[in-house]
């Protein structure tokens, strides 16, 4: 009896498990959802922080060469407006701020396409606003400098005249426009960096970074230590 019993109760278990299978089936045809399981915070290249290289975009007061290897007479030399905006030639306005060169050569030419044939487009870019980086907070000298060459933030940090003792250098922040409404952040411990000789996670700068060095928490607390306690110290004769 145990054994039949037994069976019994492993073919019902059997056909329990086949039905809730089937169940979570998706239908033919349909979408199936699918979960990412739960893990580690996302990695510095899943916040933008990898990308070595970027292609400069077009911004407001920039200004660049438009030339036409057949048709001359429209070459025109145009200012990006406050608004993104440029005014061209027989075309009217059109919005260019964010566009890369390539990206802005092919929008001119789809626009000239209207009323030329098969225009041949090229762009130069005469003036530009310089790249740059901005260090603020416990830094001997905070302000915007200009961005030459690869430039990590530990360097960033040496060319704005190095930590303050209020410093606190396991914390520094490092902010990145993305998008108009969204500033990404990282946390990036330039003490651990130092003590391991590994600047591995040394992170390489963009155009516009911020990197901002807060106060460790002794100067945060040194305002409020009356100044009469640290002569409190026994003098010998």
């Amino acid at each position: 009896m145990n054994r039949v019993f037994i069976c019994v109760t492993v073919v019902l278990l059997g056909c329990v498990f086949a039905f809730a299978q089937a169940n979570q089936a998706p239908a033919a045809g349909g979408a199936t959802q699918q979960t990412a399981p739960l893990g580690p915070p996302q990695a510095a290249h899943d916040f933008g922080f990898a990308q070595r290289h970027p292609r400069y975009t077009i911004r407001s007061g920039d200004v660049f060469e438009v030339m036409f290897e057949f048709t001359p007479d429209f070459n025109q030399t145009v200012t990006v407006q406050p608004d993104g905006y440029v005014s061209l030639r027989n075309i009217g306005d059109v919005y260019v701020a964010g566009q890369t060169i390539p990206d802005l050569t092919n929008s001119l030419r789809n626009s000239y396409s209207k009323i030329l044939n098969a225009p041949m487009v090229s762009v130069v870019l005469k003036d530009f606003e310089k790249p740059y980086f901005i260090a603020d907070g416990q830094v001997g000298h905070p302000g915007k400098y200009d961005l030459r060459g690869d430039t990590t933030v530990v360097q960033a940090v040496a060319m704005a005249g190095g930590f303050l003792p209020s410093a606190k250098h396991s914390t520094v922040v490092l902010f990145r426009r993305v998008s108009d409404d969204l500033v990404q952040s990282k946390l990036i411990d330039v003490k651990k960096m130092q003590r391991d000789h590994n600047l591995s996670e040394d992170i390489h700068l963009q155009p516009g970074d911020m990197v901002f060095v807060p106060k460790n928490r002794l100067s945060k607390i040194q305002p409020f230590i009356p100044t009469s306690s640290f002569n409190m110290v026994p003098y010998r004769f």
